[in-house]
Parts: structure tokens; C-alpha cells; sequence
């Protein structure tokens, strides 16, 4: 075949292998949620699952959208940060919705000052402008009140980003924290895996997925030369992922001091 019509050939396929890699970045970080989300919504039993995922990743991706613009990077790492919001928002509803609905206590929890109109408080709630309580942070009792709290965060740090996005030290310490946030979204369960001596409860199968969608996502980073914080970081949460897996190695074949499980763990990740 001559050189021409080998191009001609090899052309298309390359721009569809591109396609494929962008559609997989976009989409594949939200691919282990979506057996999360159907579990919970068929057992309607959240207590599997930390809704302090969703507080990470929706920091990691705001700071990622606000680093996009003072430094543009590629469309699809952009487009993954919007869609990773939207699922956590729809995790946040949904985790929020069914332990309402199971909790037995009729006290409420609020972002903003409580409303005392609301018929399911017996008693004269608290006045307070924002429920700092770290017991009660992130386990509000509505969806608005989460919707509230990612608001206010977009608002405080997008007008900071406003005022120094001229300042390219700003601007590359931002995206190093967008993404290292996300980098350590298993470093916490990871040390409760230590704590317990056990990974009984965590799933494995969701651990590979994590995996593979790191390594991933790690190898787009270097092959389409993004900002070395996200290539940096990158490696940095498949060393957590192997370290989760090594755990589960360990723990399985050498087992520790027996440790009681009253409930499932709750970790930063999905369970």
C-alpha cells in the first residue's frame, strides 16, 4: 500500500482512538459510583458509602475549574470535573434522602440557620447563621443544605481566583491543590484499613476499578503533556490504590488481631 493511502487509513483510526481516550476521561471517573448508586438506591441503605467522597471530589474539581482559568489545559480533563460534579451532586441527594428516611431522631441539621417553621422540629431550634459543629459538618438533613454550602465555597474561592489570577504562582498553586485533594482521597481509608488491622467491609472489586481508572488517567495525563501537578499527583493516588490492594494481600494472608464490626466502616471512598 502506498504511503498515501496508508495515511488515509491509519488517519481516521488515530482520531478515533483520540475520541475513544477523551470519552473514557470525561466519563470513566464516574463509572464506580454507578453500582454505588443503584445499591443504595435498591437497598435504600447508604450506610455503605461516605458522602465525604462526594466533599472531596466536589473541592478537587471547583479548584480544578477555577485552575482551567488561569492555566487552559485539555477539554476533556475539564468537561470530567463537570460531570464528576453533577454525580456527586446526584450522590449527595440521593445518600440524603434515604438516611433522612431511616433516621429514627426528628432533630434536624442545617448549612443555613434553622428554619423554625419546619413541622418536624418539636423544639425552638438554635439560632445560628451556619452549623459549624464538626459532628453535624456534611451530615445536613436536606440536599439544599449541600447545594448551599458548594455554593458558597464556589463563590468565596472563584472571587479570590478573580483577584489573583494574574499571579502564575497562584494560579499553579491552585491546580496543585485541585489536584491533590483528589490524591488523597484514599489516604483516609487506607489508615482505617491499618486502624482495623482488616479491610472487612471494603470492596475489592471497587479498589480495581479505582485502580485501572488512576492508572488511566495518569497515563492520559503524561502522554498529553498536562500540567505536571496533575501527571505528580497522579501517580501519587495509584501508589495509594496499590498500598489499598497490598493491604488487602496482607490482612487476607496473614491475619491480624480480630477487631469487631458493629457497622459498615465509612471511608472517603465508596464502599
Amino acid at each position: 500500500m502506498e504511503p498515501g493511502g496508508l495515511q488515509w487509513v491509519l488517519g481516521p483510526g488515530r482520531q478515533l482512538a483520540a475520541w475513544g481516550a477523551a470519552g473514557a476521561m470525561v466519563f470513566g471517573g464516574v463509572v464506580p459510583y454507578i453500582p454505588q448508586y443503584r445499591h443504595i438506591r435498591r437497598t435504600q441503605n447508604a450506610e455503605g458509602f461516605s458522602t465525604y467522597v462526594c466533599l472531596v471530589l466536589l473541592v478537587a474539581n471547583i479548584l480544578r475549574i477555577l485552575f482551567w482559568f488561569g492555566r487552559r489545559f485539555e477539554s476533556p480533563l475539564l468537561w470530567q470535573s463537570i460531570i464528576m460534579i453533577i454525580t456527586m451532586l446526584l450522590m449527595l441527594k440521593l445518600c440524603t434522602e434515604v438516611r433522612v428516611s431511616n433516621e429514627l431522631n426528628v432533630k434536624r441539621r442545617s448549612f443555613a440557620a434553622a428554619d423554625s417553621k419546619d413541622e418536624e422540629i418539636k423544639a425552638p431550634p438554635k439560632r445560628s447563621y451556619l452549623d459549624f459543629d464538626l459532628n453535624y459538618f456534611w451530615h445536613w438533613s436536606k440536599f439544599t443544605d449541600y447545594v448551599q454550602c458548594v455554593l458558597t465555597f464556589t463563590g468565596v474561592t472563584g472571587y479570590i481566583t478573580y483577584l489573583w489570577l494574574d499571579s502564575s504562582l497562584f494560579v499553579e498553586t491552585l491546580g496543585f491543590l485541585a489536584v491533590f485533594t483528589e490524591a488523597m482521597l484514599g489516604v483516609p481509608q487506607l489508615y482505617r484499613n491499618y486502624q482495623n488491622r482488616s479491610t472487612e467491609g471494603m470492596s475489592i472489586k471497587m479498589v480495581l476499578m479505582w485502580s485501572s481508572g488512576d492508572t488511566f488517567k495518569t497515563v492520559y495525563f503524561i502522554l498529553n503533556q498536562a500540567p505536571f501537578q496533575f501527571s505528580i499527583c497522579g501517580l501519587l493516588q495509584v501508589f495509594v490504590d496499590i498500598a489499598i490492594l497490598l493491604q488487602v494481600y496482607l490482612y487476607s494472608h496473614y491475619p491480624q488481631k480480630p477487631v469487631s464490626h458493629t457497622a459498615h466502616p465509612a471511608s472517603t471512598k465508596a464502599l
